[in-house]
C-alpha cells in the first residue's frame, strides 16, 4: 500500500525532504513504517526513534495501523518558554 509521508522543520531539514510518497507493507504500524525508512535509506537515520506524529492530520501513537492512502506526519519537538 502507499502512503503520504510528510516531515516539517528540523526533519524536513534532516532529510532534505518535506513530502515522499512510500510503499509499506498492508497492515503495517507508523513505527514499522519509519523503521522501515530507516533501514532502506540513509536519510532517515537520525529521525528519532519515537517521534510524534500524526495520521491523517490528527495525532497519534506509533502503534496506529496505517491504510492506503494515509499522510503520515512527523511532527518536530517544540520548545519554548
Amino acid at each position: 500500500m502507499r502512503i503520504r509521508l510528510l516531515l516539517f522543520a528540523l526533519y524536513r531539514d534532516l532529510t532534505g525532504v518535506g513530502e515522499l510518497d512510500i510503499e509499506v507493507r498492508d497492515g503495517c504500524s507508523a513505527a514499522a513504517a519509519l523503521r522501515s525508512l530507516r533501514q532502506h535509506d540513509s536519510r532517515f537515520a537520525r529521525i528519532p526513534e519515537r517521534p510524534v506524529v500524526a495520521v491523517n492530520r490528527e495525532y497519534a501513537e506509533l502503534d496506529v495501523l496505517l491504510s492506503d492512502g494515509d499522510e503520515l506526519a512527523l511532527l518536530p519537538p517544540v520548545a519554548g518558554g
